[in-house]
C-alpha cells in the first residue's frame, strides 16, 4: 500500500468525508462537550493540523487521519485535564488573540478493516514531521491507551508505568509512542469527561443503567459513575502524557 499523507489544508475535497471513516471509537466518547470547540471547525479554521492519508492506488478514500491542536501550556507541568485542556487553551488562545506555544496531538484513526497494519506508527511519524516544520520543538500526546479498557479497575498510575521484559511499555499504543522517541510523562487523570441523562447512556451503550454506583462500560478505560435517584452518570477517563521531543 502506497501511503500518501498531506494536511486536509493541502486536500481539502477529504472534508466532507473526514468524519465518515469507518473507525473504531465508541459512541460515548463522542459525548465530550469540549469537543465542540474543535470538531465542528476541523476542516475550516484547523485544516492545517489535520492530517489525512489516502492509498494511492485507490486515491480519494481515507484511510486515517490525525488531528492536533496548538494550545497554551499554562504552567510547569502538562495539565491534569489533558485532552479537554488542551481543546480548551487552544481555543481560548485563539479567542483572546494570543499566541499558543504548544501543540498537541488529539488522535490518530486508522479505518476499521487497515487495524494492526501499522499506520498509526506512520500516522505518528507524520504528525511529528508536520509539527517540526510548523516550528515546534516538541509534540505532546494525551494517550489513550488501547488495552487499558480491559482493566478499567487497575488506576492508570499503575498501568501506565508497567513495562514488559525489553523495558518498553506493555500497552501496544503506548509502546508505540516511545519506539517513536516520546517519553511517558505523567497521568493526566480527568483528560476526558462525558456526562448525561441515564437515557443519554442508554443510548450510547445499549446498556440498562438501572443501579447506582460504578459500572463497567466496554471501551470505558474506568468505571462510569452512575446516579439512579439524580438521573445522570459520568465518565472521566484518565490518559497519560506522552511527549516527543522533534530536535
Amino acid at each position: 500500500m502506497a501511503i500518501k499523507i498531506t494536511t486536509l489544508a493541502e486536500r481539502p475535497e477529504f472534508a466532507p468525508s473526514l468524519f465518515e471513516m469507518d473507525d473504531t471509537w465508541q459512541e460515548f466518547v463522542l459525548h465530550d462537550q469540549i469537543a465542540d470547540l474543535f470538531y465542528p471547525f476541523a476542516t475550516t479554521t484547523h485544516a492545517e493540523y489535520v492530517l489525512v492519508a489516502d492509498d494511492e492506488t485507490d486515491p480519494g478514500r481515507l484511510v486515517a487521519r490525525g488531528c492536533m491542536t496548538p494550545f497554551r501550556w499554562e504552567g510547569s507541568e502538562l495539565p491534569d485535564d489533558g485532552w479537554d485542556g488542551v481543546i480548551r487553551t487552544g481555543w481560548l488562545a485563539r479567542e483572546r488573540g494570543t499566541r499558543p506555544d504548544a501543540i498537541s496531538a488529539l488522535e490518530i484513526s486508522v479505518r476499521r478493516d487497515l487495524q494492526g497494519t501499522g499506520l498509526s506508527s506512520v500516522m505518528l511519524a507524520a504528525m511529528r514531521d508536520h509539527a517540526a516544520r510548523l516550528g515546534y520543538r516538541e509534540l505532546v500526546a494525551p494517550v489513550r491507551p488501547n488495552s487499558k479498557h480491559l482493566e478499567p479497575h487497575t488506576p492508570m498510575s499503575e498501568y501506565a508505568f508497567r513495562t514488559r521484559a525489553d523495558g518498553l511499555p506493555h500497552d501496544a499504543w503506548l509502546r508505540v509512542h516511545v519506539r517513536a522517541g516520546g517519553k511517558i510523562a505523567k497521568v493526566a487523570p480527568r483528560s476526558m469527561v462525558v456526562a448525561g441523562t441515564l437515557a443519554e447512556w442508554r443510548k450510547w451503550t445499549g446498556l440498562p443503567f438501572d443501579r447506582s454506583g460504578p459500572l463497567e462500560v466496554p471501551g470505558a478505560l474506568t468505571p462510569v459513575h452512575c446516579d439512579v435517584e439524580h438521573d445522570h452518570a459520568v465518565y472521566v477517563e484518565p490518559n497519560v502524557w506522552v511527549v516527543h521531543p522533534l530536535s
